[in-house]
């Protein structure tokens, strides 16, 4: 299927085609008809399926552009609002649709007069109330999105989302996006849509097929070395890598830095000054390497990221699609790459089981195959390269003292003095010793099975003491299992 079976506007179609869009996502394969015909929808889908094109695309198809604000979209954070607004934009540019972003944190002055000449508004909820309870913007939006609804309820907005929707028309069409469906959505949903449809991506369609997913074994003490090298092998044209706090961040930044990437860090504790300028700094193109957590990044949409990389494996397997979800985006292809230690396979094999995806085990090169890998791609490039004027006048200089053979012998050694691979020769562990630790990780996962059987045999035999001592010898043996259980038992 091509959006273009979707029979859009002429306008529309050639914004999507000037954005690279080929073959539609699963979320927009079945939303996109649904909202061109009208109805209202909820829509479950994970983070990085290209929602904002799935709700986007078909209520900018159906508005006038007669210069009122016919288009509310509703968003939990200011990061995801301006990377909405800066998508929107791309798509209804040439429509003549414009878009303006509202949030806290700036001046009122100059979000009202932008929400004055919009055809889109990009809110979030807080702003938004307090320009609408305080009569400084009034709107009549005839379609109104809540995208990532459950952020929004675990921020603690449900009021506001309330009171919002009382400023606005009942006759709208309204559609709810959420990764996820519990009961609080759901009463909302009851509340705001009339009759929806129900939309559900599974996991499996949620995993980016365009996406390969590599992971490499290393001990604790290499992420940085394993990181670097990875790095100089890829060679990224743009790339994410996530970390789990924020001073792994800064200390990753001064890291790469020092290195001599180009590289820039997102998370928490920035100003929302210094946020804007880092993020448009990598969409631009200024920074390669972005350095950031899984909250600062929520939201993060970068079409042309071709690598992600988890310095850390993430605690839960939806933070791993959302993190994923930043590369292969719009078509193009990506690659996802994770480090791990040999304590964590079992967290590798669980994330695989719940995604519905596999990730293959890599090796991470040595020093001389990434020495190897550098030169060909040189050889390419130098054997691509036009020759200028320029140049033929430098070898005619030299010629007057220098054989031609030793100009080129000196020329391509200062090339490659700038391509010298640093670090030890061999890091991580290599594919006999990987696939030793998963067959024990299974084996292990095996007898953990039959003492839990042994322990509900047990159990129903009346010994209940018996019962609880055995499950706490099963997870003391198990080697930390019983704490991350714990602890993620915590956060949900």
């Amino acid at each position: 299927m091509n959006f273009s079976d979707f029979n859009l506007k002429d306008t529309i179609q050639q914004a999507i085609t000037d954005a690279g869009f080929k073959e539609p996502s699963p979320v927009q394969k079945d939303a996109i008809p649904l909202i061109l015909e009208g109805n209202d929808i909820i829509a479950q889908a994970q983070t990085g399926t290209g929602k904002t094109a799935a709700f986007g695309l078909p209520i900018m198809n159906m508005m006038k552009a007669d210069g009122s604000v016919e288009g509310l979209v509703i968003v939990p954070t200011r990061e995801l609002a301006m990377q909405v607004s800066d998508e929107l934009f791309r798509f209804g540019k040439l429509s003549n649709l414009k878009t303006a972003t509202v949030y806290g944190g700036t001046a009122y002055t100059r979000q009202i007069d932008r929400v004055k000449q919009a055809s889109i508004v990009v809110a979030t909820p807080g702003r938004l109330q307090d320009l609408l309870m305080s009569g400084k913007i009034k709107i009549n939006p005839q379609f109104v999105v809540l995208d990532e609804a459950d952020e929004m309820l675990d921020m603690g907005f449900l009021d506001e989302i309330k009171n919002i929707f009382t400023f606005l028309p009942k006759e709208r069409q309204t559609l709810m996006f959420s990764a996820t469906m519990p009961n609080a959505i759901r009463k909302l949903a009851q509340q705001i849509l009339k009759d929806p449809k129900t939309i559900a991506i599974t996991k499996s369609e949620s995993t980016n097929e365009n996406i390969t997913q590599n992971y490499y074994v290393v001990q604790e003490r290499e992420r940085d070395d394993a990181l670097v090298r990875l790095i100089d092998y890829k060679n990224p044209d743009k790339c994410i890598i996530f970390c789990r706090m924020k001073k792994e961040v800064d200390r990753l930044v001064s890291h790469l830095t020092s290195q001599g990437f180009k590289v820039s860090g997102l998370h928490g504790d920035m100003e929302q000054r210094q946020r804007e300028v880092t993020i448009r700094a990598f969409k631009q193109g200024g920074v390669d390497i972005f350095v950031a957590t899984d909250v600062a990044a929520r939201g993060l949409d970068v079409n042309d990221v071709t690598h992600v990389f988890n310095y850390h494996i993430p605690f839960d397997s939806e933070s791993y699609v959302h993190r994923i979800g930043r590369t292969g985006r719009a078509g193009k292809t990506g690659e996802a790459i994770t480090l791990v230690t040999p304590s964590e396979l079992r967290t590798i094999k669980r994330i695989e089981k719940d995604v519905g995806t596999t990730m293959a085990t890599q090796v991470i090169p040595t020093r001389q195959e990434v020495q190897n890998s550098k030169s060909d791609e040189l050889i390419a490039k130098i054997a691509g390269t036009q020759v200028t004027q320029r140049a033929i006048d430098l070898v005619k200089t030299l010629q007057h003292d220098i054989d031609i053979v030793t100009i080129s012998h000196l020329l391509a050694s200062m090339i490659q003095e700038e391509q010298n691979i640093k670090g030890k020769d061999s890091i991580g562990l290599g594919l006999e010793e990987i696939e030793l630790l998963i067959q024990r990780a299974v084996q292990s996962r095996g007898n953990d099975r039959n003492r839990n059987g042994n322990g509900r045999r047990r159990r129903s035999g009346g010994n209940g003491g018996g019962n609880r001592s055995g499950g706490r010898e099963g997870r003391n043996r198990d080697g930390h299992r019983g704490s991350r259980n714990s602890s993620s038992r915590q956060r949900d």
